[in-house]
């Protein structure tokens, strides 16, 4: 029998039994046994804080006992499993528990003033977009801030109120995310989870507008902030789904933010769904997209993000229909020490379905960016057909890309590739534009945004794709007055 030492965290933020291991020096069975029952895990300083936060505001949250129940699993869960960390495969380039020093305290039932003047110049470029508005402040549903009587066709409510709906049974569905209990993020999500938008789109409607979904940071204190989405879309139905993750000028440096959109696609329904990060500071964003696609379907979905200290972007998209069809696409932007992280995992679970992956980044200074994007295609999801790809430009030699393209093939009808490449900037094209007359900066800029043109052109609505070039044509600019300042 071995022995080992109680469970304590490194300086790297590795317990320090997964580190070394100790022979316990020959001795009898029972003794053994005792050492063993006295074995302690100790937790990060975050860990123990989530925990504690939780049993502090368990009673504030909204739902039921239905609900209740449903978030006490959660907690325990997180308890057990902890924060993830490189040992674990999927977190391998994001060491949550080293990164994550402390737990911010939950926002709940928050009053934080807000102006429509406030969520203008939070949105900047994307308050320009003809849409349907739903704001959220701090996690919060603010319906005087919110504009969406032009929805028809739409069934909804604030995930707040659908969770304390008298059908307790059904309010806890809402919270629900069979098969995924091995996730420490998502089960804080259901733990800590205020609000967020319930959408039922019907068969056949044609939403006239986008939804767009604003969560706003506000207030000079910082909060942890945890929100999740419950979308349907009917059979045959056409929508527009936007995300905007963005702060109020003023907001706390730091802030950390857990959501998590869960989208059911309906037969031969067709579905733009849209997710900009635009955030400040040193924010930390987890979050997470849970894709089941009908037979039939198409969906298009883009992910923009720049400015956060943190992002980890989520994925899991499965084929649930023959026939469907998949393109997913993004571009982040990441500078100094700021870290991006896209992983995506795409089901092929049924024969005849096209995915489609691009993905380009830009980063500079000491940035990191990941890439992991995993394709499975089912034994019997024979004719199925993937391509991925990851692209990165590198404009700092201390600047760090990890990619890791994975294909996980049990079919032999299929069409499948993968491919990532890191270039630095072509300086034959640099010189080009410099003796054309353009300035350095300007051509250096230009370079940039075509690179990941490529990306933005994937986004169909025109009114979006200029309010994304935008922002990124900010972010240029700001990092180039950081370089000369």
């Amino acid at each position: 029998m071995e022995g080992k030492l109680p469970i304590g965290v490194g300086s790297d933020g590795l317990a320090e039994a997964e580190r070394s291991e100790v022979r316990a020096p020959a001795q009898n069975e029972q003794a053994l046994g005792r050492r063993e029952m006295n074995v302690a895990v100790l937790k990060t300083k975050a860990e123990q804080g989530l925990s504690e936060s939780y049993a502090a505001i368990a009673d504030e949250l909204p739902g039921g006992d239905g609900v209740r129940d449903v978030r006490e699993r959660a907690i325990g869960r997180f308890e057990s499993l902890g924060l993830p960390h490189r040992r674990i495969e999927a977190w391998k380039y994001t060491d949550l528990r080293n990164l994550l020093k402390e737990a911010l305290p939950p926002d709940v039932g928050d009053e934080t003033p807000v102006t429509e003047a406030d969520v203008a110049a939070a949105l900047g470029p994307l308050a320009r977009i003809a849409a349907d508005r739903a704001v959220f402040v701090n996690g919060a549903y603010r319906p005087e801030l919110s504009q969406l009587a032009s929805l028809k066709d739409i069934l909804g409510s604030p995930l707040s109120a659908a969770l304390d709906d008298k059908s307790d049974k059904a309010a806890a569905d809402l919270l629900r995310l069979d098969g995924r209990d091995d996730d420490a993020v998502l089960a804080l999500n259901t733990a800590y989870v205020t609000d967020g938008a319930v959408v039922a789109i019907a068969k056949k409607a044609k939403l006239r507008k986008p939804l767009l979904l604003v969560y706003l940071r506000a207030g000079a204190e910082p909060h942890l902030v945890a929100t999740r989405n419950v979308v349907s879309v009917g059979d045959g139905a056409e929508a527009t789904i936007i995300e905007a993750y963005v702060s109020v000028p003023g907001a706390a440096e730091i802030g950390q933010h857990n959501t998590a959109t869960e989208i059911a696609v309906g037969e031969g329904a067709s579905v733009t769904h849209i997710k900009c990060t635009a955030d400040a500071g040193r924010v930390t964003h987890l979050a997470n997209w849970l894709v089941e696609l009908g037979a039939k379907s198409d969906y298009r979905g883009f992910q923009f993000t720049s400015g956060v200290g943190l992002a980890r972007n989520q994925l899991s998209l499965t084929f649930k229909g023959e026939g469907a069809n998949l393109d997913l696409s993004g571009a982040f932007l990441a500078r100094e020490t700021q870290h991006v992280d896209t992983t995506l995992t795409v089901d092929h679970a049924v024969p005849g379905c096209t995915s489609r992956e691009l993905f380009k980044g830009v980063l500079e200074d000491h940035a990191r960016g990941i890439f992991q994007g995993k394709v499975i295609v089912r034994p019997h999801a024979q004719k199925s057909d993937g391509k991925q790809m990851a692209q990165v430009l590198m404009l700092s030699p201390e600047a760090e890309f990890d990619s890791k393209p994975e294909l996980e093939i049990f079919a032999d009808d299929v069409v499948c590739g993968h491919g990532s490449t890191s270039v630095d900037l072509d300086e034959d094209l640099l010189f080009y534009c410099r003796s054309r007359g353009i300035p350095e900066a300007e051509a250096r800029a230009l370079l940039i945004e075509s690179f990941i043109g490529e990306a933005l052109q994937k986004v169909e609505c025109e009114d979006v794709r200029e309010a994304l070039t935008v922002l990124a044509r900010r972010w240029l600019d700001e990092a180039a007055a950081a370089k000369r300042a």
